[in-house]
């Protein structure tokens, strides 16, 4: 069994949290007391240790796993680069913010912006895998440069907007405007999708690296997956050609 961290959630958080430093940088060595010395920011009451909110208790090994009401815990995983961080239920906004590596995998829903870029900034991930089992909010994936994001529900408004090139699998709806200005990248759309006016239709065939990826995520995360997304056809669509028009959009379809 590999070592694992626990932050089990103490108090009922009544305002917004940032955690953008808990785990950015090198952490997955490090002991218990350590990550609860790790600043987080307040909404209103300004910046107190991690322990002050979690009970941290386990060996480090690189996986952390946490539990209780995190809604209004923010870009959890933020500029993660090591490790595996785990969330037993729903996250707040911007999980997995500019992530470079390592894998953060949300049991519930996600905030907007998943994976997205820090503000400012031209890149979102640039590397890693954001599993998002439930649904997540606008914008998830923006300026995406590398990576791997699975939304298991549905997706947001914009998700994917500017992407820059990685991989997003949607396995329920798209919101309107996915892939919106993508320079490259892929989106996979398994519940529906519109793509944006700026995209083109090119033809409908069987990819054969998105059934390998597919089994991937059943095997690695125990995604179900069903037999006739690993077997049909893909409606296939370039874009956005108000960019640089390398990027696609996979729509499962039935026929």
């Amino acid at each position: 069994m590999t070592p694992e961290l626990t932050a089990r959630m103490k108090i009922s958080l009544d305002q917004r949290a940032d955690f953008t430093e808990v785990l950015a940088g090198s952490w997955s060595a490090l002991s218990p007391a350590d990550l609860a010395r790790h600043p987080v920011e307040l909404e209103r009451n300004g910046r107190v240790a991690a322990g002050d909110l979690f009970d941290f208790t386990g060996s480090p090994g690189g996986q952390i796993r946490f539990t209780g009401d995190l809604e209004r815990v923010d870009r959890l995983g933020a500029a993660l680069s090591e490790g595996q961080v785990i969330v037993e239920g729903n996250v707040g906004c911007e999980p997995g913010l500019g992530m470079a590596g390592g894998i953060v995998d949300i049991a519930g829903d996600a905030g907007p912006r998943a994976g997205a870029a820090f503000p400012a900034y031209k890149r979102g991930m640039s590397g890693g895998e954001l599993i998002v089992r439930g649904s997540a909010g606008v914008e998830a994936g923006a300026s995406m440069r590398r990576g791997l994001l699975v939304i298991g529900r549905v997706a947001g408004a914009r998700t994917g907007v500017g992407m820059i090139a990685g991989n997003i699998i949607v396995f329920g709806a798209a919101g309107t405007d996915t892939g919106l200005w993508s320079k490259r990248g892929s989106v996979v759309a398994l519940g529906g999708i519109t793509p944006p006016g700026t995209y083109s239709y090119t033809c409908t065939y069987q990819p054969v690296h998105l059934r390998l990826m597919f089994m991937r995520l059943q095997v690695h995360y125990g995604l179900r997956v069903r037999k006739r997304y690993l077997n049909g056809l893909f409606r296939r669509y370039s874009g956005d050609l108000a960019e640089l028009g390398k990027g696609e959009i996979l729509e499962w379809t039935s026929s």
